[in-house]
């Protein structure tokens, strides 16, 4: 089988640029500076996910599809610096809940006008229509990748 310069379908080429992105990201993400100098960005979507209100580690690891060992230390250094707190489960008094609190709902503003500073500059060329565009492609993705993490019976 030979390798072609060119891919034969838009999906191995979609594929390819897929590659290229992610790999661009990862770069992107390591020269980004942190916001806060104790806090992984690799924690930062926990934050986001804890906004709307509190759960378990466990409920927390399945929305970023992460294993809960990983999840449960990355919580235990915010919840050490005070970014997110624990509390008894209400439900199971038993168990705690995670809930973001005010130091980390302020550390997710930050995070997230960081994150709109970077793109405004990337994007500065993009007109408001393909940004828009390219945001509901993305979350059309984004919602099909879920769906395909929950049922990876192909579709036809």
């Amino acid at each position: 089988m030979s390798h072609r310069s060119t891919p034969p379908t838009p999906t191995a080429a979609l594929g390819d640029e897929l590659v290229r992105v992610v790999k661009l990201i990862h770069a992107a993400r390591a020269r980004a500076p942190r916001h806060h100098p104790l806090v992984d960005p690799m924690a930062y979507p926990l934050l986001s996910k804890l906004a709307p209100g509190p759960m378990r580690v466990s409920a927390l690891a399945e929305l970023v599809h992460s294993d809960v060992s990983t999840v449960s230390r990355q919580v235990s250094t915010l919840v050490d610096l005070g970014f997110v707190s624990r509390q008894p489960d209400p439900d199971d008094g038993r168990a705690h809940v995670l809930a973001v609190t005010d130091d980390g709902d302020q550390l997710m503003c930050t995070i997230r006008e960081g994150r709109d500073q970077w793109l405004r500059t990337l994007l500065a060329d993009w007109t408001d229509d393909e940004v828009r565009s390219l945001t509901t492609h993305l979350a059309r993705l984004a919602a099909d990748l879920e769906t395909f993490l929950t049922d990876p019976t192909p579709r036809t």
